[in-house]
């Protein structure tokens, strides 16, 4: 199931509202637990091209609100820029000065862990964030986006976000798709909300021609939720996935064959 709200004035109105047609955010966190957020931040692209602040800053206070433990943001930037420096660009770190503020990570200064990629074609192990072992829920939110290598990016191709950035050489050389799909074997979110406000509809992922759909999607499945996003960006004129079935595609058409939701 995929739930679109469209934003009218008060954005974090709609996220909480898109959430709540799927149980609302206590349904998925619980007082106590440790929730890691992971944002897109691919480069210092003002959104679409990297996820939006306030976005971020009404994601984190809704998440407050369930009394968690903790809240954690963090991700890895694109193989040839710094993702503490992206950080900055962005403002991310203004983060800091909410009342209360998440914790802000920089993957790339932090610990890798080896994990093996069950029954992997194209990929057979991978270093990952050691957060993804840190955490009791795990939240995507992706951007809405055309890729030039990958066609599309959304949840699954977010996931490319926690993997050490050499291994991204290789991943981006050649099966990326087939590679994303394999990779969301061991990622296992419990939630995920697009910010869709705006997209890319060509090009992609750092600049692109925008349109603006003004919505929020939210879902436990990120198969559905990219497939969504994709009909979304299909429906406008002069986008680079027209003509093309979602489910088609090798990022779709793999994570379902390995059961990912």
């Amino acid at each position: 199931m995929v739930n679109r709200i469209l934003v009218r004035k008060d954005l974090k109105k709609a996220i909480s509202k898109a959430v709540d047609s799927i149980g609302g955010f206590k349904k998925f966190i619980k007082k106590g637990e440790v929730v890691l957020l992971k944002p897109n931040f691919n480069t210092a692209d003002p959104f679409p091209g990297s996820t939006d602040l306030e976005f971020l800053k009404a994601v984190v206070e809704l998440v407050y609100e369930c009394d968690p433990k903790i809240v954690m943001l963090g991700d890895s930037s694109t193989i040839s820029f710094n993702t503490r420096r992206i950080m900055e660009k962005l403002k991310i770190f203004d983060l800091e000065k909410m009342e209360r503020p998440p914790k802000i990570y920089v993957f790339d200064e932090r610990t890798w862990v080896k994990k093996e990629i069950p029954s992997g074609k194209y990929l057979k192990k991978v270093w990952v964030s050691q957060y993804l072992d840190r955490t009791d829920k795990l939240i995507l939110l992706p951007c809405l986006k055309t890729h030039n290598l990958a066609q599309f990016t959304g949840s699954l191709k977010l996931s490319v976000g926690f993997i050490k950035p050499f291994q991204r050489i290789f991943l981006h050389n050649q099966h990326i798709q087939e590679k994303i799909a394999e990779l969301n074997k061991i990622i296992h979110p419990d939630l995920i909300i697009m910010d869709a406000r705006k997209c890319f509809i060509n090009r992609g992922p750092d600049k692109g021609e925008i349109c603006e759909p003004n919505l929020i999607l939210a879902s436990k499945d990120r198969v559905a939720i990219d497939v969504e996003g994709i009909k979304i960006i299909q429906n406008y004129k002069g986008n680079s996935l027209k003509g093309i079935d979602p489910w088609e595609m090798p990022q779709i058409k793999k994570a379902k064959e390995y059961g990912i939701t």
